[in-house]
């Protein structure tokens, strides 16, 4: 696979700093039982990286003393970590709300025939990702026959009220482009996926995020193996708003690898850029639990500009209309 990072740096990003931390992220590990074109974490199945218990209890004690809120669990598919269940479990129990970003398709797989009911037992919000609302367009991105699997997963977590305003169970669903362009306007494109998969398929969700593909890792090799790199981070350079910097999730949250050890986000994890810690030594989350980050330099780069471009992304969605 191309490596981008060397093509990442140096940088003319403007300088950010960070706020009172509020979302603790963590990726639970590259393991998938998926390979999308798109990832920008190389997950699959031949990935064997997991977090281990010892490191998962640190992150709840990190997120203890940090007084953490929110906890947002990604990975590969966070739901194959054989701890992932213990962790939900732990932090709900501590008045947490957890995130699960779920790629849908671990639904139907016969070892987790129950995920959807601990996940509505939990009151876990659930982040969906579908890059279109076309069955074509969905399979040549992630894989035959995932969009079919992906409608019946919508479903199971509809039936368990899962996206209905009243039951309180939040269904999210993530776009990314499925090439080198800016995702279209949130707001529209929602309205379109709500009446496509509502009519054709009787599946409702609660928001669409739009989310920008960043040029690395799969998608960043994909990008220079077809000869569109430099025209790609151009293109989001062009585009880069600096009103939406205020809004970059970097600010607020916090990003925990596999290994335990603390990242600005999840893009600056996969290009190994560690927090820029006062020693200069990669920090890991059993020696930051009393650490106060806030005003910490955040580390950038030029992928940052996906971040920034047109009306901005984040974990959370476009930043602005």
């Amino acid at each position: 696979m191309l490596d981008t990072a060397p093509l990442l740096q140096p940088t003319r990003f403007p300088e950010l700093r960070r706020d009172r931390l509020r979302i603790l992220q963590v990726n639970l590990g590259l393991t998938c039982n998926q390979s999308c074109k798109h990832c920008h974490v190389n997950a699959g199945p031949k990935r064997i990286e997991q977090m281990a218990r010892d490191t998962v209890d640190q992150v709840l004690a990190f997120r203890r003393r940090q007084g953490l809120g929110v906890l947002d669990l990604t990975g590969g598919a966070p739901e194959l970590n054989p701890h992932f269940r213990y962790l939900v479990e732990t932090a709900v129990g501590e008045g947490v709300h957890v995130m699960d970003r779920c790629n849908l398709t671990v639904l139907e797989l016969p070892e987790q025939k129950d995920l959807a009911e601990f996940l509505a037992r939990h009151r876990v919000e659930v982040v969906a990702s579908l890059p279109c609302y076309l069955e074509e367009n969905v399979d040549g991105q992630r894989g035959r026959g995932v969009f079919a699997d992906s409608i019946q997963g919508l479903q199971r977590l509809n039936d368990l009220g899962y996206g209905d305003p009243e039951s309180g169970l939040v269904l999210n669903l993530v776009y990314n482009p499925l090439g080198p362009s800016l995702p279209p306007p949130q707001c529209r494109l929602e309205q379109d996926y709500k009446r496509h998969l509502g009519e054709r398929y009787g599946v409702r969700f609660n928001r669409l995020l739009t989310i920008t593909n960043m040029p690395i890792q799969r998608f960043g090799s994909s990008l220079l193996s077809k000869g569109e790199f430099h025209a790609y981070l151009e293109m989001l350079k062009n585009a880069h708003h600096d009103g939406n910097l205020a809004g970059v999730m970097c600010r607020t949250l916090v990003s925990i690898d596999w290994r335990g050890y603390l990242y600005d986000c999840d893009f600056n994890q996969m290009l190994d850029m560690p927090v820029d810690a006062p020693d200069s030594r990669p920090l890991h989350v059993r020696d930051a639990a009393a650490l106060d980050l806030q005003g910490w330099r955040i580390r950038v780069g030029e992928h940052c500009y996906g971040c920034t471009a047109g009306a901005g992304s984040s974990c959370g969605g476009a930043l602005s209309e």
